[in-house]
């Protein structure tokens, strides 16, 4: 897939879930069986918005040559996705995130993006 392709749909899964998270908290709470309450909704739509914002940044790059900061960019998303599937694998095992349909479909996402951003960063540090 190249990559433009990659940050395109990384761009639009980013956007759709960070407006989900910012204009239905209470769903996504509820889809995850976590302790819903009005802190836990301020949380949620705090994330809506980086991932709005996360998703804007790799729509504006999406196009851009071989460059450190894009491979910055690269590197800091493969973390977030790595970082977020041991925090939501770890929330299942400690009884925050109750049901196991609230991350199997997180995890696999994080896992799709973590080894897509992976390439991609290999890729880049190959043609440099």
């Amino acid at each position: 897939m190249k990559r433009t392709v990659f940050l395109t749909i990384a761009s639009c899964t980013a956007t759709g879930v960070g407006f989900f998270s910012l204009l239905f908290p209470a769903a996504l709470q509820q889809s995850k069986g976590t302790a819903a309450n009005a802190a836990t909704y301020v949380w949620t739509a705090e994330v809506g918005i980086l991932l709005i914002a996360i998703g804007i940044m790799a729509f504006l790059v999406r196009r851009q040559e071989t460059s450190l900061s894009l491979l910055a960019f690269f590197i800091g998303n493969f973390i977030i996705q790595a970082g977020l599937f041991v925090i939501e694998f770890a929330a299942y095992f400690n009884g925050v995130i109750t049901k196991l349909t609230g991350i199997v479909p997180n995890l696999t996402i994080h896992i799709f993006w973590a080894f897509g951003f992976a390439y991609y960063i290999r890729e880049m540090k190959t043609h440099n």
